[in-house]
């Protein structure tokens, strides 16, 4: 089964250079690559954090901590969809099928053209905010570089990431050559964050147009002028259909429920962090530049937690119309027979379609409200510690 333009092209390149995409070429090395990358860099941040907690201020702490801990999110991404692969390739194989199908029919034909148009715009766009975000954070590597060169001092060169590295960086080439081996990994993992993050609207929105589809069909299935003539193909044509969107509905919810698990307590702390960060900075000297560097990563980390709980409530609330569309169908006025199956979709669809967090809730955009109230309460008590 091929399954060719089923996701966006940003999407799929960043699969295939971490090895998620089925059938990449050397899927094992570049995984062993990246795993020792992310590890190292971890290790290295980690100790940093260990080393200078007491030595700097309580700011710079927080600002490292929540830099490091949007890396940790995007190990512990990588590894789930690793081991959630074959799930991955159900998926994938499902959303080929349904393109395939949707060439017989025009409605199905522009109900997935315009979802997948969607998707790739979203895609486009959370690869630009990442970007950017990543220069805005670099920034301060510019200005620090300046003041030392006017000052004449090398002893204390910035690096965009904070690491406790085990050899001298300060020479003059092994600093461009660490500086740029920093920027590439950190524009890397980043992009790939925002496009794990756009992989799961593009699964969202296929389901969605899925239910669209369905919805068309249960209002077409009974036409009031052919009364006990509906045909029962049809019917299991759309029992078949439901059953492979809640199908497929739990093939996202498996590949992302651990996904939200980790998103869930980790974006607490860096949105508290960073927060805290951009509180404390007013009224500095270097108000200005702090802001600059922060204000674009604590909105993008904001921006991927409601992305989970939006996806999360939309679902929801699609997976309502499908017993609506059901229910105010003529089902009534056909055979006995079709009106008890039509009842069973009803009885079916009020169990609805959901993500969750770790099995544990739903997520929803009352959730995305709780990490705001709770990042927010966890700010008040940094500020009375500071």
């Amino acid at each position: 089964m091929k399954v060719k333009n089923v996701i966006s092209l940003p999407i799929e390149i960043c699969l295939r250079i971490f090895g998620i995409w089925p059938d990449s070429p050397c899927i094992l090395s570049r995984r062993i690559f990246c795993i020792i990358a992310l590890v190292i860099e971890q290790i290295l941040q980690y100790q940093y954090i260990i080393i200078h907690f007491y030595s700097v201020e309580l700011f710079e702490i927080m600002d490292i901590i929540g830099e490091t801990m949007a890396y940790t999110i995007v190990l512990f991404k990588i590894v789930i969809l690793w081991y959630k692969q074959r799930t991955f390739n159900k998926i994938l194989r499902m959303m080929a099928i349904d393109w395939e199908k949707c060439s017989s029919s025009e409605v199905s034909r522009f109900t997935m053209t315009w979802n997948a148009k969607l998707s790739r715009r979203f895609a486009n766009l959370s690869l630009t905010l990442y970007v950017v975000a990543v220069i805005f954070h670099c920034s301060h590597i510019v200005v620090k570089h300046t003041d030392n060169d006017k000052a004449s001092n090398t002893s204390m060169r910035p690096l965009v990431m904070n690491m406790d590295l085990p050899f001298d960086f300060n020479l003059k080439y092994v600093y461009e050559l660490t500086i740029m081996i920093q920027l590439i990994h950190i524009m890397l993992f980043s992009c790939a964050n925002g496009l794990v993050n756009a992989l799961l609207i593009n699964l969202i929105l296929h389901v969605g147009g899925q239910i669209d589809i369905l919805c068309k069909w249960l209002t077409e299935i009974f036409p009031i002028k052919e009364k006990r003539n509906s045909n029962l193909f049809v019917i299991k044509k759309v029992i078949k259909k439901h059953q492979q969107i809640i199908t497929f509905s739990e093939h996202i919810e498996d590949l992302y429920s651990n996904i939200a698990l980790t998103l869930f307590v980790s974006d607490t702390l860096i949105i508290c962090c960073l927060g805290f960060v951009l509180v404390v900075s007013v009224g500095t000297p270097h108000a200005t530049n702090i802001i600059i560097r922060t204000l674009l990563f604590y909105f993008v980390m904001n921006m991927e937690a409601f992305v989970y709980c939006f996806a999360g409530e939309y679902l929801s609330n699609k997976s309502k119309n499908i017993g609506d569309a059901a229910y105010n169908s003529f089902w009534y006025e056909s055979s006995s027979i079709n009106s008890r199956i039509i009842l069973l979709v009803v009885i079916r669809s009020q169990k609805q379609l959901n993500i969750t967090i770790g099995k544990v809730a739903n997520l929803s955009l009352e959730r995305f409200s709780s990490i705001l109230k709770a990042s927010a309460s966890y700010i008040s008590v940094l500020l009375a510690m500071g």
